[in-house]
């Protein structure tokens, strides 16, 4: 739990350092901006969350079509959540999501997580939240660089 803790840490630092004016330039190059990166990164909390533990019901679910993978900004339609509001999901999101999985490490996932062509297959609670932490910190760096390169 303390590298999940850690991640959204790192994750909500960096976005504190963004200019509004930034959330929504897609840098050349990238099919997507920082909006759509700290919102991917809450969407796959929730989901990643619900396929490991049956009984969470996902919160904000009109996000997952706009921020699932291979989703990109330039396909949005309709009410997308600003900058302000994701980050204030992600603030919130760890203390709804731990106590869920607190305790249960040890415990095998409703249903497994299949990485990629079945490269790897990940079926214990403690497995998602390693995957997770390592996730969110990938797209935490990809803020970043957009952030001071974009």
């Amino acid at each position: 739990m303390q590298q999940l803790r850690l991640a959204r840490m790192h994750t909500i630092g960096r976005l504190k350092r963004v200019e509004e004016s930034k959330w929504d330039v897609q840098p050349k190059g990238h099919n997507n901006n920082i909006l759509w990166q700290a919102g991917h990164i809450f969407v796959t909390v929730e989901q990643f969350i619900q396929q490991c533990v049956k009984s969470y019901d996902p919160v904000e679910p009109d996000w997952i079509p706009l921020f699932i993978d291979g989703t990109s900004p330039d396909e949005w339609e309709g009410n997308v959540p600003a900058g302000e509001e994701i980050l204030a999901a992600l603030r919130a999101q760890l203390e709804r999501v731990i106590p869920v999985f607190e305790n249960r490490l040890a415990e095998k996932a409703d249903e497994p997580l299949i990485i990629g062509d079945n490269i790897m297959t990940i079926d214990s609670i403690e497995g998602y939240i390693q995957f997770l932490s390592w996730h969110e910190g990938t797209h935490s760096g990809a803020i970043n660089a957009m952030n001071l390169f974009g």
